[in-house]
């Protein structure tokens, strides 16, 4: 067996794994590298395998930097099945025609841009070759007909020699923690991945499954060097940004959130507040058409949730007083909203500033001091919204410098992620260690540290891989 690790590899995105036993070769998950434009090179790179030789997919969410190549996996040959959860494979239709929207629309962008000073001579701008997506429409919709779901728990076949089971990782709907077995010469091996990992212990989804054994376990790190702030602070410091930022200086909040999952788990939180008394009359603008569907497609999927989240949906739809939530929908909506003067609270994706309608709100909205941007997620290096939490005075929009005033708030007890207390009690339900664990899916700093407590606390064999490596198991 061979394990070539062809993202999320000392990097937090793009995660791609493949495993070769020689007899199948599949890859789980197939994400696209978010951040800079480094990162987009690496999307449109040829990938570092044949795609047609690969037999087959296992996805462990929907999120884009782990399921976002997958059209463009089609396009260069693959021709298997993808195998994933249910809600998951619903998620899916949501989002990747999203991401082949944004692929063609910024291409259109960029063809239409003028060249820049230095590159006005007509014979440069006659050769400029245009700007293709990186996938199309058509490939989305070629490679949603390949998606198999599956319900946790449920063990499955997608090969003779491979069994697999899929348990909830109460990261995002649908979210999975892949438990593989592998038969090979030398007998059968059981293969963990983890994905992304939930925080225990939040509301709406159910916390992470704990697992028994694995002789290979591939574990993320995106927060492996440092624990969540207490959720009763982080909640305590949202009611006092959204009081003093609508009350106090009676200005706007925009809120950059992913469109699946975070975006969600506000709404859950605006209502409960409301519910409880600490916040009220809100107007929120919930400005992401992948949002809005997705926030549908949640609460047709109320058994995946946990009772508190299960009993405010029931208040929700009866309860009196409730937040005013407005889904916009059309561009023209989207644009009137940076006419508000005051008292609105406007979330919009993407979650890390990187493309969609939030740039356009914070080109609109950072120059105001009576404004307050609220970060509550990772933002990965080179993204817009690195930059705002690093301090930034000024940043950069769609070509234009933008002056940041507005307040810019980072509350990290909402991430999704496991912090390291979590993903280390996570690895203590092991009843034995496995043989080897390859340690993924953070920057390096962070996979390093949550490395060395791994070795010094629990005593694992422990590997950091980069991307491009390949590794013979050691056992096999």
């Amino acid at each position: 067996m061979k394990i070539t690790f062809h993202g999320a590899a000392q990097e937090v995105t793009g995660s791609c794994t493949l495993i070769d036993t020689g007899s199948v070769r599949f890859l789980v998950d197939c994400g696209m590298f978010q951040g800079g434009r480094t990162e987009n090179a690496k999307n449109r790179a040829p990938f570092a395998f044949d795609p047609a030789g690969i037999d087959f997919v296992l996805l462990t969410h929907a999120h884009i930097d782990h399921s976002g190549l997958l059209p463009r996996l089609w396009a260069q040959g693959f021709r298997g099945p993808v195998h994933t959860g249910t809600a998951t494979g619903d998620l899916l239709e949501i989002m990747l025609r999203d991401s082949a929207h944004i692929q063609e629309t910024e291409a259109e962008r960029e063809n239409r841009r003028k060249p820049s000073h230095k590159h006005r001579g007509k014979k440069h701008h006659r050769d400029r070759k245009p700007v293709e997506p990186i996938y199309s429409l058509d490939d989305v919709e070629a490679v949603l007909k390949r998606v198999r779901g599956h319900d946790y728990d449920t063990p499955f076949s997608p090969h003779e020699s491979v069994r697999v089971q899929l348990r909830d990782a109460g990261h995002i709907l649908g979210s999975a923690i892949i438990e593989a077995w592998i038969t090979t010469p030398q007998g059968e091996r059981k293969l963990v991945f983890s994905g992304d990992l939930g925080q225990p212990g939040r509301p709406i989804l159910c916390d992470p499954t704990r697992i028994g054994t694995a002789d290979i376990l591939f574990t993320e790190s995106t927060y492996g060097d440092r624990d969540h702030k207490n959720l009763g602070d982080t909640v305590t410091e949202l009611v006092d940004v959204v009081t003093h930022t609508l009350d106090d200086l009676e200005g706007n909040i925009i809120i950059p959130a992913f469109a699946v999952g975070r975006t969600q788990e506000l709404l859950f939180y605006f209502h409960q507040l409301t519910r409880e008394g600490k916040l009220g009359n809100l107007r929120i603008f919930v400005d992401s058409p992948m949002a809005t569907a997705v926030t549908r497609l949640t609460m047709e999927h109320l058994e995946l949730f946990d009772a508190q989240a299960r009993s405010l949906a029931e208040w929700q739809e009866n309860g009196h007083g409730v937040p005013q939530v407005t889904f916009t929908g059309s561009v023209d909506e989207s644009r009137a909203l940076n006419s508000i003067e005051s008292g609105a609270i406007i979330i919009a994706a993407s979650g890390m500033c990187t493309a969609g309608r939030i740039k356009h709100h914070l080109r609109h909205g950072l120059p105001n001091p009576r404004n307050a941007v609220i970060i509550t997620g990772f933002q990965a290096e080179g993204t817009l919204g690195r930059r705002l939490v690093d301090g930034a005075t000024r940043v950069r929009i769609f070509g234009q410098d933008v002056s940041v005033r507005a307040g810019v708030h980072t509350l990290g007890g909402f991430s999704a992620h496991a912090d390291r207390r979590a993903l280390l009690d996570w690895m203590g339900g092991f009843t034995a260690p496995p043989a080897q664990t390859f340690v993924m899916h953070g920057e390096p700093g962070a996979s390093r540290a949550l490395a060395d407590e791994m070795t010094n606390r629990l005593g694992w064999q422990v590997q950091l891989p980069e991307r491009g490596e390949t590794y013979v198991p050691l056992i096999l």
